[in-house]
């Protein structure tokens, strides 16, 4: 009889586990990189192949990294939401064109807009591998320090704006 209980006894444990699952937002995966210093990197800028670009140039700026590729959907989506936020000037905006082909990441940006103040090529997706890139979009947000305070998965909307990104950057620049 206590035998017959044990498979039921890891049964119940494990739709606790899932049932406490489903209720989490995919989006909220914690990043390990928190608060710990953003990878270093040195990488060619997207339209200048001969002006390379390292992630030490930015050091005393707070800055945004953003991951994006001409073949993602949803980065469409955070687009004109990325070309807002760039007049405000805020911060500087570096984007990652992560696994893409030179010349698509071009026709993208002169079909679209371009919001980054530089834009940076990761052909083979080393960088976004040393970011924990899970998939773009994804955005980064580093201090002056050169240390990654949060992580945006998935498209930047306003809402993370307004409530995340630009009062943590306010905190940063003090």
């Amino acid at each position: 009889m206590k035998k017959a209980m044990i498979p039921l006894g890891i049964f119940l444990v494990l739709v606790v586990f899932l049932a406490i699952g489903l209720t989490r937002d995919p989006r909220e995966v914690p990043s390990p990189l928190i608060n710990k210093a953003a990878p270093a990197f040195t990488t060619t800028r997207l339209q200048a192949a001969d002006q390379p670009f390292s992630a030490k140039d930015m050091l005393g700026q707070v800055w945004l990294l953003n991951t994006w590729a001409s073949w993602c959907v949803a980065c469409r989506q955070e687009h004109p939401v990325l070309m807002e936020f760039a007049k405000t000037k805020t911060l500087p905006i570096v984007g990652l064109d992560y696994k893409d082909k030179e010349t698509d990441g071009l026709k993208w940006l002169a079909r679209f807009g371009n919001p980054y103040d530089i834009t940076v090529t990761d052909k083979d997706g080393r960088i976004g591998i040393d970011y924990g890139v899970y998939g773009v979009p994804e955005s980064f947000l580093i201090d002056k320090a050169g240390v990654i305070r949060y992580k945006q998965i998935g498209p930047v909307t306003d809402e993370a704006l307004r409530d995340k990104i630009i009062p943590l950057v306010r905190e940063l620049q003090k």
